[in-house]
């Protein structure tokens, strides 16, 4: 049997049963009013609610949100008749020129051109094997003009329901524009939260990760070997830098507020280990999966994640798929909202004392 079929190698080993009606639809009615799973390292998972979290951290730990920005990625449009829409998912090449979704992609071949509103104009200058497009829009400067009115927030698309107010697609620390979807686990953070937390002398930092083409693909290969990840952009900033090793010498624990940031942190320190000349910066197609060694994430802070997702893999990397699995399991029995709007977890890892491989 080759190696990337043993257990917990193949795409339908992370799969579990959700009814839909536990598919969080809108945010709850407050930031922050929403649930907390705690799986700790040994025992059964204790239900709390998420203005438990300080109460579950330690004085000198450190709390990494991601600073990314969301924006209002989503332009509809009509074509030929018929209506389409460009998803914006980063900048290529200058600040006129985007990788993008569009649908119907049949209709968007390279040479076409695709007039929008207010008179702004997409070319479609180039098409990869994976979908996207490569859009020049015109006449320069126009779109960044134009986006906060015509753009709409890219909402996945398992939420069927408008969102009635854009900023609780962002969280309370979003600087850096660039994203085409929100780092879920920090919306549950308010401003009275950072202060709790703060108060009871935990740490806390932010890196940025622009959460890209990912979140909508789904992984079409049984064998998780097979799977390709498409690259993000990411910064660890010199700061944030120096509060990390601040933590570890004084014994904190590193706390990832979701799998973004996780993604950006086991990518810098994957690139240390490699001898990369600067691991804090750069693109990462980083898959963590079971059998990843975590160099830098002592905790990891995360929503309920769609059945054969990569974000499924990657808890299941840190907790351990069968214990993952069976807090699911019990999430769903117990009624925890799911995915972006839903509810958090707080996960330790597999293995005792939250040991770091260097």
């Amino acid at each position: 049997m080759k190696a990337s079929l043993a257990s917990g190698r193949l795409l339908s080993e992370f799969d579990y049963p959700l009814p839909a009606e536990l598919i969080a639809q809108r945010p709850p009615a407050r930031r922050g009013d929403s649930r907390l799973m705690h799986l700790p390292v040994d025992g059964a998972p204790r239900h709390l609610q998420f203005g438990d979290l300080p109460g579950l951290l330690r004085p000198g730990d450190l709390v990494v949100l991601n600073d990314t920005r969301v924006i209002p990625a989503r332009i509809r449009f009509e074509h030929r008749g018929r209506d389409a829409e460009i998803l914006l998912l980063e900048p290529s090449g200058g600040r006129d020129t985007w990788e993008c979704l569009v649908r119907p992609g049949k209709r968007a071949l390279p040479g076409v051109r695709l007039q929008l509103h207010f008179g702004l104009w997409a070319d479609v200058i180039g098409q990869s094997s994976d979908g996207r497009r490569r859009l020049q829009f015109s006449p320069p400067g126009r779109l960044d003009q134009l986006l906060p009115e015509i753009g709409e927030m890219p909402l996945p698309p398992y939420i069927k329901e408008r969102l009635e107010d854009p900023d609780r697609y962002q969280t309370v620390v979003a600087r850096e524009p660039g994203s085409a979807a929100a780092p879920t686990a920090g919306l549950h953070f308010t401003e009275e939260m950072l202060v709790t937390l703060a108060a009871a002398e935990v740490a806390r930092t932010e890196v940025t990760l622009c959460v890209g083409l990912d979140t909508f693909q789904p992984v079409r290969a049984e064998d998780l070997d097979d799977h390709r990840m498409h690259s993000e952009a990411y910064t660890i900033p010199a700061g944030a830098r120096a509060a990390i090793d601040a933590c570890r010498a004084r014994g904190g624990r590193v706390v990832a507020v979701g799998t973004t940031v996780a993604r950006a942190l086991e990518s810098a320190a994957a690139g240390r280990a490699a001898g990369s000349p600067s691991p804090d910066a750069g693109r990462t197609e980083i898959f963590i999966r079971p059998g990843h060694l975590f160099r830098e994430v002592d905790l990891l802070l995360t929503n309920f994640h769609l059945p054969k997702s990569t974000l499924l893999v990657m808890v299941a990397a840190f907790s351990g798929r069968a214990r993952i699995l069976a807090a699911y399991r019990e999430a769903v029995r117990e009624r925890y909202r799911f995915f972006s709007f839903g509810d958090a977890m707080l996960l330790e890892p597999e293995a005792p004392g939250g040991e770091r491989r260097n």
